[in-house]
C-alpha cells in the first residue's frame, strides 16, 4: 500500500486547477475501499471513529450525481438548438466509465490513489472502475470544499470541453436519426426507412450507401465505413432538406 498520498507538492492539484482547503476531503477522495483497513491498523489504534481513514464511496455517490447535474448545464447552454433525447444521450457518453476514465487518466489520478497491497498487485491504478470512480469522488471533494461553482470550472476544463472535442463530429453527429424521427413523429409521419443501396471497396475498407426513404418517397443517401454511419449522414441529409422545406412553408 502507499502508505501517503502524494499531494503536498501540489501536482495533483495543479494538474486538476484546483487548490483544496480542506485537504483531507481530497486524501478521502483518492483512498480505496481495500486501503482503509490497512491505515487503520498502521497507526490509528488510539484514534477516535471520527478521525480514523474512510474510503471514498460516498464521495463516489455524491460525485456521480454533481456529473449529472453539471453535465446536463453544460449541454443545455452548448446546444441550445437540441432535442431532450439528443441531450440525454450525449450526457451519457460524456459521464460515463470510458469518459471518466480518460479524464482521470490526463490528470495522472491513478498515481495518486492509496490502495490495499492486493489491489495494487492486481493493478488497481489501471483499472477503468477505479479510476472513474476515484474521479467522480473528487469532483464530490472539490464541490464540497468549494461549492457548485468550483465543481462547475473544474468539470468544464477536465471533462467537458476535453469529451466534446474528442467526440466531436461524433456528438455532434450520432443523433441525426433520432432528430429525424422525433421531426416525423411531431408531424404526424412515419418513421423513416433505411435500405442498403450498395457497398464498395475491399473487405478491411468497405464503403457502405445507405439510401432513407419517408412516406414511401426516397429523400437522401448516406455513405460511410459503416451501416451505422452511412444511416446518420443519409438521416442528416433528409433532416437538412426537411427543415429547409419547413422554412419556406
Amino acid at each position: 500500500m502507499q502508505e501517503t498520498i502524494r499531494i503536498a507538492d501540489g501536482a495533483f492539484e495543479e494538474r486538476l486547477g484546483y487548490k483544496f482547503s480542506a485537504k483531507e476531503l481530497l486524501e478521502r477522495a483518492l483512498t480505496h475501499s481495500s486501503a482503509v483497513p490497512e491505515l487503520r491498523s498502521a497507526g490509528a489504534e488510539e484514534a477516535v471513529a471520527a478521525v480514523l481513514p474512510r474510503d471514498n464511496e460516498r464521495l463516489e455517490f455524491l460525485g456521480d450525481a454533481v456529473l449529472e447535474l453539471l453535465a446536463s448545464e453544460y449541454l443545455l447552454g452548448a446546444f441550445p438548438e437540441w432535442s431532450e433525447g439528443q441531450l440525454s444521450k450525449s450526457r451519457a457518453r460524456i459521464v460515463n466509465a470510458s469518459s471518466l476514465e480518460m479524464a482521470a487518466r490526463r490528470l495522472r489520478l491513478g498515481e495518486h490513489l492509496r490502495l490495499g497491497r492486493g489491489e495494487e498487485k492486481t493493478g488497481g491504478r489501471e483499472k477503468q472502475t477505479l479510476l472513474a470512480d476515484a474521479f467522480e469522488a473528487v469532483v464530490a471533494a472539490v464541490y464540497l470544499d468549494g461549492g457548485l461553482g468550483a465543481a462547475r470550472e473544474v468539470l468544464r476544463r477536465v471533462l467537458f470541453e476535453q469529451a466534446l472535442e474528442e467526440r466531436g463530429e461524433r456528438i455532434a453527429e450520432s443523433d441525426r436519426k433520432s432528430a429525424l424521427q422525433e421531426l416525423l413523429q411531431g408531424q404526424g409521419r412515419a418513421p423513416a426507412e433505411y435500405r442498403m443501396a450498395g457497398e464498395s471497396g475491399p473487405d478491411h475498407q468497405k464503403v457502405f450507401q445507405i439510401e432513407v426513404w419517408i412516406d414511401g418517397e426516397y429523400m437522401a443517401t448516406g455513405e460511410g465505413s459503416t451501416k451505422k454511419e452511412a444511416e446518420q449522414r443519409a438521416a442528416r441529409s433528409a433532416l437538412d432538406q426537411l427543415k429547409r422545406a419547413q422554412a419556406k412553408g
